[in-house]
């Protein structure tokens, strides 16, 4: 990575998530001045910020605030260089039934970033962080970044609208903007709403039979370390405004043989048992996700660097380690 981060005022939306906590820590150690947009709540939280090592988290400013006001996001984004949105609600399950939140938090919110940055005369460069779930079931493989987008999910359907968004903000107001397009990400700090942590988690538990929802789908999984560097490269190369790039590993593995070799690492052997409570409505489940890469590999420096077992082995040993916070919340599980 160049020094040009070191020469940046950065600001990161979603820091204290799962991907923006591992961004933080990075763009720290980069050298980069980063200001840390975390969530507002009662309990002065800074989500995962917290697990991070106290002498990175030293050099971090916090800004406390909500990504769906208007006047919080200017104030946060005066003065930076570079931002780096994250922020969003996850998890498609929730959204069948929360769609509102959806709708106010992924397009509302990106639509405050975009206005932010328009009005910022100091900005130079919107990195916004979109979903491989926007391609919905691949209708070729592998996923280019020219597939069809298909709003398969109330979740999806919100990230398509940020994503237009962003196009029609560059395309109309020549914002600097790069689509960065994650495929699935996996590793320390997800929550056990996602398949691998939910895997783990149950493993952990010593129950005698794995609960999953449809295990023949396949997804092209991602070490967080992997799709942080990725989402890095693409920002340090300014031929890329206006362009959108996938970051996934061109393989893919179904949820079955994840399971597996999750089994296999942890040296426990039970029954897959798919759970119907746990299985999407038909026409909404992504049935194979496997990502074209081409177009990263070639125009940045970045390749995957973590083979599949050895993320999954990190991530494992992690979820030990923090056996209380999924202890604490067995309703994702």
């Amino acid at each position: 990575m160049s020094s040009f981060l070191k020469q940046k005022k950065i600001l990161v939306t979603g820091a204290d998530g799962f991907i923006g906590s591992h961004l933080v820590e990075r763009l720290v150690e980069y050298g980069a001045s980063v200001k840390a947009f975390v969530f507002y709540n009662s309990w002065n939280s800074i989500g995962w910020l917290s697990d991070i090592d106290q002498n990175v988290l030293n050099n971090i400013e916090i800004f406390v605030g909500d990504i769906r006001d208007s006047s919080c996001v200017n104030e946060a984004i005066k003065g930076v260089h570079y931002v780096y949105h994250l922020s969003s609600l996850i998890g498609i399950p929730y959204s069948y039934y929360a769609t509102e939140s959806y709708v106010d938090t992924n397009i509302k919110g990106t639509l405050n970033v975009l206005n932010a940055c328009k009005n910022n005369n100091h900005h130079e460069l919107l990195l916004h962080t979109s979903t491989s779930e926007v391609y919905g079931t691949a209708q070729h493989v592998p996923i280019d970044e020219n597939h069809p987008i298909v709003g398969q999910s109330p979740y999806s359907a919100t990230k398509i609208a940020a994503d237009k968004l962003v196009e029609s903000y560059n395309l109309s107001f020549s914002l600097p903007i790069i689509t960065a397009r994650p495929f699935n990400t996996f590793g320390p700090r997800q929550t056990s709403r996602a398949i691998i942590p939910t895997i783990i988690t149950q493993l952990l538990s010593n129950s005698n039979e794995l609960k999953l929802g449809d295990v023949s789908t396949t997804r092209d999984f991602n070490f967080v370390q992997d799709t942080v560097e990725g989402i890095l490269s693409i920002s340090e190369n300014l031929k890329l405004i206006g362009k959108v790039l996938n970051i996934g590993s061109g393989r893919e593995w179904s949820i079955e043989q994840t399971a597996k070799i999750i089994m296999k690492l942890m040296n426990k052997n039970i029954e897959i048992i798919s759970d119907q409570k746990r299985k999407r409505p038909k026409n909404s489940e992504v049935e194979r996700l496997l990502a074209d890469n081409s177009l990263i590999l070639s125009q940045t420096n970045w390749k995957p660097s973590f083979d599949f077992e050895d993320g999954l082995e990190k991530t494992i040993n992690w979820i030990k380690n923090n056996k209380n916070f999924f202890r604490d919340n067995k309703f994702l599980i």
